[in-house]
């Protein structure tokens, strides 16, 4: 079965029967999602014996010959951009790519356009193949506006139902490299706390207390330090919670460096630095964060695949700046 081929008609046997119709097909394709059988279900898009079958919860019955159509992806509602990409790998499935800092992943209000969906519908033209019976790039994870680094981006539907499970399950190693403010102590260590809506500004997330959060876990180690109040750091993430580095560095008491959100006044660890590498850090205009490597399996060919890149120019000027 190829991802634009419908599936092949399949005969219910009687270890199928009783089971529900959408799990039973979603098993028996093996590159469709439940959710997303159930909506072409509902749809009319599925014959048993011929006939059209809507109910997603209907028993299976043995013997009968179920088949499913999938209709033609339809346009993404988001209009392709030709915005040069740092392409570090593509096939058929998916694509991996180093953002830079400024780009938006999706378009939102106040973001409609520009963003690295615009650039990825433009880029990968028919070769995507329908996602959800969309036209559109698979966004199985997501790194914040000013945050550069390694993305992957699913291209069809069997890649993007196995990279979202692959992230959801923690079956993805991802590091990071950030500047921070102080030392973190000791030099190697984790941040255990959960993550939720900072409940006094909807805008900002925080380390939540007393249950409400969900669980977050960031190991750390300090790969070096200047002059006693800045630290270069590497960053790994067990879980994927929005803002997670940022926030457990900024309640931690080591907020990241240019952090417009979780940076809300000068710290303490500037007074002691030179005015050179004081200034430098103050000044920077973004959170110094980097998405440094990527992997996980492809989940087409099983291939462990790893993904690497150094920081961008402005974060290793900033590294020369306060040395």
């Amino acid at each position: 079965m190829t991802d634009t081929a419908p599936p092949a008609p399949v005969i219910a046997t009687a270890d199928d029967a009783g089971q529900r119709t959408d799990r039973f097909i979603a098993t028996a394709t093996g590159a469709l999602s439940r959710s997303r059988v159930k909506a072409l279900m509902e749809s009319g898009h599925l014959l048993r014996n011929g006939s059209p079958l809507r109910d997603p919860a209907e028993p299976v019955r043995a013997g009968m010959c179920y088949e499913i159509h999938l209709p033609p992806a339809i346009p993404a509602t988001p209009q392709g951009q030709d915005i040069a990409l740092d392409i570090l790998y593509e096939d058929r499935d998916l694509i991996v790519l180093d953002k830079p800092a400024g780009m938006v992943v999706h378009p939102a209000p106040g973001n409609e356009d520009g963003t690295l969906v615009n650039a990825l519908l433009a880029h990968c033209g028919e070769s995507l193949t329908g996602i959800g019976g969309e036209k559109r790039p698979g966004i199985v994870h997501r790194l914040d506006k000013d945050t550069s680094g390694i993305m992957v981006a699913a291209k069809t539907e069997l890649a993007h139902q196995a990279l979202s499970l692959a992230f959801a399950e923690r079956r993805i190693d991802r590091a990071y490299q950030a500047i921070c403010w102080g030392l973190p102590a000791p030099a190697q260590g984790s941040f255990d706390g959960a993550i939720g809506r900072d409940r006094r500004d909807r805008k900002r997330m925080a380390v939540i207390a007393n249950g409400g959060g969900k669980q977050a876990l960031t190991h750390y180690r300090v790969i070096e330090t200047f002059h006693g109040g800045l630290a270069h750091v590497e960053c790994r993430l067990a879980t994927g919670r929005t803002h997670q580095i940022r926030v457990h560095f900024a309640h931690a008491g080591h907020a990241l460096v240019g952090d417009p959100v979780y940076l809300r006044r000068i710290p303490a660890a500037a007074r002691g630095l030179p005015a050179a590498a004081r200034d430098a850090a103050l000044d920077f205009p973004r959170q110094a964060l980097h998405a440094r490597r990527l992997g996980f399996v492809h989940p087409r060919s099983g291939e462990q695949l790893l993904f690497e890149t150094a920081p961008p120019a402005d974060f290793t000027t900033l590294l020369g700046s306060i040395a």
